[in-house]
């Protein structure tokens, strides 16, 4: 039996983890803190598409594959372990001001030279959908295709499906990747996966993120992802079974994970100027994590070396792309490459920030 190590047990490295099992190897997690990372800080937003921006023909063409793996992926993930993880079906990204409406009628018109019809709201189209939104909102964006994940029921149901198909999961570090004993590994680490693997282009980007409980007698959460700018900084708003989360800042701050007056203050602000009923919400929760990010907002997925494959640097959008990536990972441990993978190849990268060999 083929042996695999996957270093990192966030929800990349466990949705790994699972299909390799599947595929036949015998499976070992390694992670000091399982599910503790950026993953269990998550927003759990697939929005590829009301993300993109002209010129991002390449984010957009594997956001869009990972978003097309998710259904099978979330169905396969109940069948086996009964735990439902979507908690929204649409995507509705608005504008405030003229400049904004502008720019989600240009995101619209790129993504149409994709096939991707997004449907472009006024006002009155936006209040009808969402009533509670502020009346300030002038325009609206919506991405019919673009549901959400509760994040935590992600990592719940990942650790049960690994739990099922044999994956030994040990709460330790590793250290250097070439003592490890196993056949082949998968490196992902996340934002930690440059220490060992010096080089590897994959940093740390805080983010902090706000979880909101309804109380008795409040406004109930929007049923769509809400997204919006205000005052130039990316807000938005994920309904969850009880409240919303709200995120998220997005800092070059190395692994500083404390969260900031400042940080909740600019959420919390930014929140209520598009969902005026917030401020009735009990603030539940105030988490940072470090997502992993890489140059060019695509991960790095595929082999280091004859022996290492990455499957890593997500970035914000890790939980959109985890199951496409696992989905992947099995053919690439068989030396297989399709086309989409190609597109996050680290071999992107000069080679001398892939070839440290694994050693520290």
């Amino acid at each position: 039996m083929r042996t695999l190590a996957v270093v990192g047990g966030g929800a990349v490295g466990l949705a790994v983890a699972w299909q390799a099992a599947e595929a036949g190897w015998t499976v070992t997690v390694f992670d000091p803190a399982p599910g503790s990372g950026a993953s269990f800080v998550a927003g759990g937003m697939l929005a590829p598409l009301s993300e993109g921006w002209p010129g991002e023909d390449r984010v957009l063409a594997f956001g869009a594959a990972a978003l097309a793996a998710w259904p099978a992926f979330a169905e396969r993930l109940r069948a086996i372990t009964g735990e439902s993880v979507f908690v929204a079906d649409e995507t509705l990204t608005v504008a405030l001001d003229g400049a904004d409406a502008a720019d989600l009628r240009t995101v619209a018109d790129w993504l149409a030279g994709f096939g991707h019809e997004l449907s472009v709201l006024d006002r009155a189209g936006v209040r009808a959908l969402e009533p509670a939104l502020a009346r300030t909102v002038r325009a609206g964006l919506l991405a019919t295709t673009e549901p959400a994940v509760d994040n935590r029921r992600v990592l719940t149901a990942l650790r049960a499906a690994c739990a099922g198909a044999g994956v030994e999961i040990r709460a330790a570090a590793v250290t250097a990747l070439a003592e490890l004993p196993h056949d082949r590994v998968v490196l992902a680490a996340g934002a930690r996966s440059a220490d060992l693997w010096p080089g590897l282009p994959v940093r740390p980007v805080k983010g902090e993120i706000l979880r909101l409980r309804q109380r008795p007698g409040v406004s109930p959460a929007p049923s769509r992802v809400i997204r919006a700018r205000v005052h130039g900084r990316q807000v938005y708003l994920v309904p969850r079974a009880d409240g919303i989360v709200v995120g998220a800042t997005q800092y070059e701050a190395g692994f500083d994970t404390a969260v900031t007056v400042g940080g909740v203050r600019d959420l919390i602000a930014d929140a209520e100027a598009i969902l005026p009923g917030i401020a009735e919400y009990e603030l539940a929760e105030a988490n940072a994590g470090s997502r992993p990010g890489t140059p060019d907002n695509l991960p790095l997925l595929g082999a280091l070396d004859d022996r290492v494959v990455a499957a890593t640097g997500h970035g914000r959008n890790g939980m959109l792309t985890l199951a496409l990536t696992a989905t992947l990972v099995p053919g690439l441990l068989d030396d297989e490459s399709p086309a989409i993978a190609e597109i996050a190849s680290p071999q992107r990268f000069p080679a001398l920030q892939l070839s440290p060999g694994g050693v520290r």
